[in-house]
């Protein structure tokens, strides 16, 4: 059976997968998935996953759950070497190793795109994972419990102070939901007004929100602007050190939350690992029906689809002729592409990729929203359904459906579960802070020192007893006449 390599466990690479279960005969191809992650996110939740709308494992689709016959393998693609047909797979444990396929999918998906501003490497997060989204829940949780324990003055001010750089449709709804989560959390602190929190939200674009026309994105600004936040456009941030926000304006505050929504670029791992072909901007270069190359030079065996990949937008509405990095189109890619991947396997001709977009929707804290579609738009809770309706649908697997649906029907009745569980980023803290150790072994003693003797004082000569002196005159008298006898005898030679 040829081997299938699916590079990716997002949007286009899960419902790649998915389908080819359901297009692929029985023995016609082995199919493997390889992604770091072992679950797919759905993206437009991340938002009500950070201000606690959504349980955030309802927002995530589990691969080995809902992929029976794919291969699954959780770890990263860091070379794709196409002339060869071999991928370099690095387990997060072990050693790398080669994998031969017959067939790549490349799937990669999109990461965060910084610029080099001081402090945002070191202060900001993204909005692009799961546990991202659960982070900044969790902090404006945990600086709200902080705050109502402080005096008012400047670090209080800092912890109820909340941004987020990006105007895009990300940005937007991240920072309404926060808005709207951080209103409904006063009722918890008395300690806290209305007044006391802070949102700004940074944009360099003279408008927010492209996708919409211009008057429902100023209907929006005015809806947050009454709601208390603060909307800079035509704005730049120059530096973010230590959390201290500093503007093009010449705007200068302080916070201890800057969410970065200002972009995404093609997951570079990738991109920059490979022979296949990358276009100008860093993107797999894709073509209408979705296999690698130009129209006038086809990749064979390698086929591309969603945010990594730079697939024409044959309905004319894409920003220079190309489709957009969203969701919309990373569903419909990965559905088309495993039809025409069994298409190829079975020698039929491919499918271009055609899909007018169906219009935005956008959710902006609880009973608000907007909808646009062409010239029609909707706004406040009419949208706000809509936006619930179509997302609630369009979430893989009546399994994953239900539970969204059903947090929702909990939430509307017993409200959002607000506990900060910030303390999960250190899940051993509490078990180190008391755990008993063995004590260290005791010191060896060294031996005693041995004090000198002090000298001892000369005894005083003892007087000889009578017994000894007779003894002594006696010992010696023999020895006299002895001496005196050899003395005469010398004398006379």
């Amino acid at each position: 059976m040829p081997k299938i390599l699916i590079v990716g466990g997002g949007y286009a690479g899960f419902y790649t997968a998915w389908k080819l279960e359901k297009w692929l005969r029985s023995g016609e191809a082995d199919v493997t998935m390889v992604d770091p992650l072992p679950y797919m996110t759905y993206q437009p939740f991340l938002p009500e996953v950070a201000a606690g709308s959504i349980e955030p494992r309802h927002a995530v689709v589990s691969h080995r759950r809902h992929l029976k016959k794919t291969n699954v393998i959780s770890a990263k693609v860091t070379h794709v070497n196409h002339a060869e047909k071999t991928a370099t797979i690095t387990p997060p444990t072990g050693e790398p190793y080669e994998f031969k396929y017959d067939i790549v999918v490349v799937t990669a998906g999109a990461v965060s795109r910084t610029f080099p501003i001081p402090g945002v490497a070191d202060q900001a997060i993204g909005l692009k994972t799961i546990e991202e989204a659960v982070a900044i829940r969790d902090r404006v949780l945990t600086n709200f419990d902080k705050a109502a324990a402080l005096p008012a003055g400047p670090e209080r001010e800092r912890l109820l102070t909340f941004v987020v750089v990006g105007g895009g449709f990300a940005g937007i709804e991240v920072f309404a939901e926060l808005r709207s989560f951080a209103t409904s959390l006063l009722t918890l602190y008395p300690e806290i007004s209305f007044e006391d929190t802070n949102f700004h939200l940074i944009e360099a674009m003279g408008r927010i929100m492209p996708e919409v026309s211009l008057k429902t994105s100023l209907w929006v600004i005015d809806n947050l602007a009454g709601r208390g936040a603060q909307i800079y456009l035509d704005t730049q941030l120059t530096s973010a050190v230590d959390g201290k926000i500093e503007l093009s304006t010449g705007a200068i505050f302080e916070t201890d939350l800057i969410v970065w929504t200002a972009g995404v670029m093609a997951n570079p791992t990738i991109v920059r690992h490979t022979d296949l072909p990358i276009e100008e901007r860093g993107r797999l270069q894709v073509r209408a029906d979705l296999r690698v190359g130009t129209e006038d030079d086809i990749i064979a065996d390698a086929w591309g689809a969603g945010d990594v990949s730079c697939v024409p937008d044959l309905s004319g509405g894409g920003v220079g002729g190309n489709c957009v990095p969203n969701a919309q189109h990373a569903v419909r890619q990965g559905k088309l592409l495993a039809k025409n991947i069994a298409a190829v396997l079975r020698d039929e001709a491919p499918v271009q990729y055609f899909h007018k977009n169906l219009g935005a929707v956008a959710g902006l804290g609880i009973g608000i929203g907007v909808f646009q579609n062409s010239k029609f738009a909707m706004t406040g809770l009419p949208a706000w359904f809509a936006h619930r309706g179509y997302h609630g649908l369009a979430m893989p697997s009546w399994e994953r459906k239900l539970r969204v649906v059903w947090g929702w029907v909990n939430n509307f009745f017993l409200g959002r579960d607000n506990v900060s569980l910030s303390a999960t980023q250190h899940p051993r803290g509490a078990f180190v802070e008391f755990a008993s150790r063995p004590k260290p072994p005791a010191p060896a003693a060294a031996p005693a020192a041995k004090t000198p003797a002090a000298p001892r004082a000369p005894r005083a000569p003892r007087k000889p007893t009578v017994k000894a002196a007779a003894a002594a005159a006696a010992t010696s008298a023999p020895a006299a006449e002895k001496a005196a006898a050899e003395a005469s005898a010398s004398a006379s030679k």
